[in-house]
């Protein structure tokens, strides 16, 4: 036997502790119904920290993979201060397609050049926002941070702001934040 082999550092539990931490560790449920209920309620709190996470008021760690983290945090922060034509871009289209209904060839002309306005005011709209998104990502954060930041910024753009999840944590107009 070797006598420099490092020691464990602390004295051996005696067989009384011993038992009691292994019967303290075997305690499960008896049945097959209260692991069920267990795992439920396990589920339960789990969705409701995530829950409160989307609607801004939990913890980030909760938010589902895609929205976790700093780049994403600014991205959303960035999109959120700000007024975009595609986040209009439903309704819009809703009252197109009703006014297409319409057999007038007035209507006809309004439709068409509602449709082409809102889509270039779309396209031009979005061109500024990655151009500014790409610059204030470049500005805060390395290449390798940020990989799939704009294109989750351009579909965060295309929501209704009230129907976005994670909610706004950010007013329109209001400056981005120092840090993140």
């Amino acid at each position: 036997m070797i006598d420099d082999a490092p020691g464990k550092g602390r004295p051996t539990r005696s067989r009384k502790e011993a038992e009691a931490a292994r019967k303290e560790q075997m305690k499960r449920p008896t049945g097959r119904r209260e692991q069920m209920r267990r795992e439920r309620e396990r589920r339960n709190k789990l969705r409701d920290k995530q829950l409160a996470a989307l609607d801004g008021r939990g913890d980030a760690a909760y938010l589902p993979a895609r929205d976790r983290g700093p780049v994403r945090a600014l991205v959303r922060d960035y999109i959120d201060r700000r007024r975009s034509v595609a986040e209009y871009m439903l309704p819009i289209l809703v009252v197109i397609l009703v006014l297409s209904f319409i057999p007038n060839p007035t209507a006809v002309t309004v439709v068409f050049f509602l449709w082409s306005v809102t889509i270039l005011s779309t396209v031009v709209d979005e061109i500024f926002l990655v151009i500014g998104l790409k610059r204030e990502l470049k500005r805060r954060f390395e290449p390798g941070e940020t990989k799939g930041a704009v294109t989750y910024g351009v579909l965060r753009s295309t929501q209704l702001r009230r129907t976005r999840r994670p909610r706004p944590t950010i007013e329109r107009g209001e400056p981005l934040r120092d840090r993140y």
